[in-house]
């Protein structure tokens, strides 16, 4: 077995780099080669009296008890995909869409809003408003771009808005409360939300051309839905769950729970719940939070083992260096690696691999790592809209209309990446931002 701890940290680094870059071209998942390196350092760096030492990594990665909102909270966004609420919630905001120029895309945005509130998981809501959102405003003549934009953008506000699987992936990484990191992301995210909305109208009134109102397309006026039926249930599992956690009446993971017993009675209520939509539910949410489960297992093992190498006072030693020392470069530098990182790792490997060498380096400084969580978040914000592999764009492709292609889809979401990095930018700039609560 080869010795490789005679390499010292820095060349042992550049090996591990190489060697994930190179599996990850190869077409492996990120949580083999995770694994498989850890394992081989593990081998190779201390010998096979170290591998238990991965068992216990993931042992306790895998046993954390707020662990346990991942998949419930998954489970919600699942069965608000399969049943009418979503539609209904859609339809009954259609009085906004009807009055104003961009209404539509407004209206699109504040469901987002609301759906990102109960679920917090992006695909499903990037997908439903793809299927409800996108070929109606195409179909009322708005610009291809600015419906395009709007949609996909809308949908990944989830991972801002509190109960986000983002915030829990982190603070579960961080060792913070996933409560205060609720808090902290709800006002940066509605800003967000406020900045999507505002460029929206702007653009609108500055270009009549590219939003229609309906009665200036011919469209008649279709019949009133019931408001109570569709905002009653919406409002009242976004009020159970966040109200539960902001008022200390349960915990975040006691509060997912309530989540889905809201919404399963709701469907029932609704008449739409039946054996066929648990079990698709089920199912999705065990693909959804098996490969959570994996790339966690994997990162926590190759973190655990990069950090007995010495690696983490290696990463903080060369970052510090390269800022000089400034506080406010170093976390420019940050910055920089989680948007590289985002554009081509999934957000739960970016979260795993850095915040547990990234979060120290942030408490050294000064900074607060409830507000380093929603800078955190914003970042990945970002990194879903990038791309080459920004996974909104993919999530939308698999629904829109066969002659939108994933390059329109890219270029139409430039300007919310740009509205996405001035609200981080402000975030950063003005930390009150995210921590108005304390």
């Amino acid at each position: 077995m080869f010795d490789l701890s005679s390499i010292g940290i820095a060349w042992g680094s550049l090996l591990m780099l190489v060697m994930m870059i190179g599996l990850l071209l190869t077409g492996m998942q990120l949580a083999f080669v995770t694994g498989f390196v850890a394992i081989f350092f593990t081998l190779c760096w201390f010998g096979p009296d170290a591998l238990p030492l991965i068992a216990s990594r993931t042992y306790s990665f895998a046993s954390g008890y707020v662990f346990l909102a991942v998949p419930m909270f998954v489970l919600m966004a699942a069965l608000l995909d399969r049943s009418g609420i979503a539609k209904d919630l859609f339809d009954a905001m259609k009085s906004v869409g009807r009055k104003v120029r961009g209404g539509v895309a407004v209206q699109t945005l504040l469901v987002a809003v609301l759906l990102a509130s109960m679920s917090g998981v992006i695909g499903g809501e990037t997908v439903l408003l793809g299927i409800l959102a996108l070929p109606q405003m195409l179909r009322l003549g708005y610009d291809r771009k600015l419906a395009i934009g709007t949609t996909c953008a809308g949908g990944a506000l989830g991972t801002m808005l509190p109960p986000s699987i983002v915030l829990i992936i982190y603070g579960m990484t961080a060792s913070v409360s996933i409560g205060d990191l609720f808090k902290a992301s709800f006002l940066p995210a509605f800003i967000l939300a406020g900045c999507y909305i505002a460029y929206v109208l702007i653009r609108c009134k500055l270009n009549p051309a590219l939003a229609p109102i309906p009665s200036d397309s011919g469209e008649e006026e279709e019949p009133q839905v019931s408001y109570f039926k569709a905002l009653f249930f919406p409002l009242l599992s976004v009020a159970v769950v966040l109200g539960s956690i902001y008022t200390g009446v349960a915990s975040v993971t006691e509060a997912s729970a309530l989540g889905v017993v809201g919404i399963m009675i709701s469907a029932v209520i609704r008449g739409e719940m039946n054996f066929k939509m648990l079990k698709e539910s089920a199912i999705a949410t065990m693909r959804t939070c098996g490969m959570i489960m994996w790339i966690g297992i994997g990162a926590s093992a190759l973190v655990g083992i990069y950090n007995l190498m010495g690696g983490i006072d290696f990463v903080e030693e060369v970052i510090l260096g390269l800022s000089g020392g400034s506080a406010l470069l170093t976390l420019l530098i940050m910055m920089a690696i989680l948007l590289v990182l985002g554009m081509f790792l999934d957000w739960v490997g970016v979260a795993l691999l850095t915040m547990p060498i990234f979060v120290p380096i942030v408490i050294s400084l000064g900074y607060d790592p409830i507000w380093f969580g929603v800078v955190f978040c914003l970042n990945m914000q970002v990194s879903f809209l990038s791309p080459p592999f920004g996974p909104a764009a993919f999530y939308l492709k698999s629904v829109a209309p066969k002659d939108i292609s994933l390059g329109e889809i890219f270029q139409s979401l430039l300007p919310f990446i740009g509205l996405q990095i001035f609200v981080l930018s402000l975030v950063i700039m003005f930390p009150e931002l995210a921590m108005w609560w304390k």
